[in-house]
């Protein structure tokens, strides 16, 4: 099918990102979805209900009682070789960090958008990924997306990267949650049809579970046996970096929509200092990108999608030669004090010949705005710093009577 055949099929329709997701896993037609609601995830398992109760979606639907329980149904499901989906926020993830773990150190190919939230104390529950790159390091694949659009093509990808003979891992679609879960913009649906020749049905071959062939699953495991799992863990995660860009690619060639597979750089042909973003801020980022060129500062934009595996190569690629550059975490390393995205882009570009001049920004925690005058403070600093700052810098706005 040719890209021009796959657009005529499609269709547009305005939705929140909790109704991208929810389409994006249809279209998949996973066998087995388990999830229990947590806001701002609960609109997800809605929609995804609704879709089976007007028999829209064929798959076995399980009301689990707590996130705890949907992982290690999934895993259950998974080990039979059935292609499974689930999604949830932060104090769930929380909840599943037992069975979460176990999915990934099994090499089961899950499907997972967080729809990430803050983690308490001070109670919250607004938008921030702490829940998602707290868990960075559990052996998942984890993606972050700017938009809606994004989480419906995103979605659709990430069941085929995870599925790919080479991977065998399961994987994370992050998305900010408010700012992309409950807010609507237009999206483009791709066709069943379009869909079923981009992902075909999933077959296991690496492990099946079957009453007539009786095999035990992790058992108690001599270090020796652990060290082989986790050579090939990671050696997996490694090949996933192919296979993200790969997918990414095919996906583009048949919709038309291109989202920079590992990471996505905006205006950096010719760019001497660059804010690097994850997730939904980066629209305002490439907003004051845009200003700041017409003033005639030649500051670019990089979006990290592929948190995990990192995109080392890509990034040291991209950022070679800059005379400066600013991360604007959403987040905070705890123990560093700068944000967690800061700590992995520095640890990347530790191998250039030459340190660039870089400044860690925190911002927007607990759902508070990231605003184009912030961004933009955040630029003007890039641009007049000469050394390394090693402590985070604080963007806020701020409130009276504080």
């Amino acid at each position: 099918m040719s890209t021009h055949q796959a657009a005529a099929k499609s269709r547009v329709d305005v939705m929140n990102g909790n109704m991208a997701a929810a389409w994006g896993a249809r279209l998949s037609r996973p066998q087995v979805i388990a999830a229990y609601p947590i806001t701002p995830q609960t609109p997800v398992v809605e929609y995804l209900t609704q879709f089976f109760a007007d028999q829209e979606l064929d798959c076995q639907m399980s009301e689990v009682d707590s996130e705890h329980t949907a992982m290690s149904m999934l895993t259950g499901a998974s080990l039979t070789g059935v292609r499974c989906y689930t999604a949830t926020s932060s104090q769930g993830l929380a909840l599943m960090y037992e069975p979460y773990f176990r999915a990934s150190t099994l090499r089961l190919p899950i499907v997972m958008n967080i729809v990430n939230r803050e983690m308490i104390s001070p109670q919250t529950v607004w938008g921030g990924p702490q829940d998602s790159l707290t868990l960075r390091d559990a052996g998942w694949l984890q993606i972050y997306v700017e938009d809606n659009q994004e989480i419906l093509d995103t979605t659709i990808q990430a069941f085929k990267i995870a599925e790919h003979q080479d991977v065998l891992l399961p994987i994370n679609v992050c998305y900010d949650g408010f700012y992309l879960s409950h807010m609507s913009e237009r999206v483009e649906v791709p066709s069943q049809e379009s869909v079923d020749a981009f992902l075909p049905s999933y077959h296991s071959d690496h492990i099946l579970l079957d009453p007539d062939r009786p095999a035990a699953v992790d058992p108690l495991t001599s270090g020796y046996l652990l060290m082989e799992y986790r050579q090939k863990h990671m050696a997996a995660q490694q090949a996933a970096l192919d296979v993200i860009a790969q997918v990414h690619d095919e996906f583009a060639r048949l919709f038309g929509r291109d989202w920079g597979g590992l990471i996505e750089t905006y205006r950096m042909e010719d760019a001497r200092y660059a804010l690097v973003t994850m997730g939904s801020v980066t629209g305002a980022v490439r907003e004051v990108v845009d200003r700041k060129r017409e003033a005639g500062v030649p500051i670019g934009l990089i979006k990290v999608r592929a948190l995990r595996p990192f995109p080392l190569q890509q990034l040291r690629s991209a950022m070679s030669g800059l005379k400066g550059y600013g991360v604007i975490d959403r987040n905070v390393s705890f123990g560093w004090n700068t944000g967690i995205l800061f700590q992995e882009v520095r640890s990347a570009l530790c191998g250039l010949d030459e340190q660039i001049p870089c400044i860690p920004f925190i911002s927007g925690l607990g759902g508070e705005d990231i605003t184009l005058d912030l961004v933009g403070q955040a630029a003007d600093a890039v641009v007049r710093n000469t050394a390394m700052v090693e402590q985070a810098q604080w963007l806020q706005v701020a409130h009276e009577g504080r």
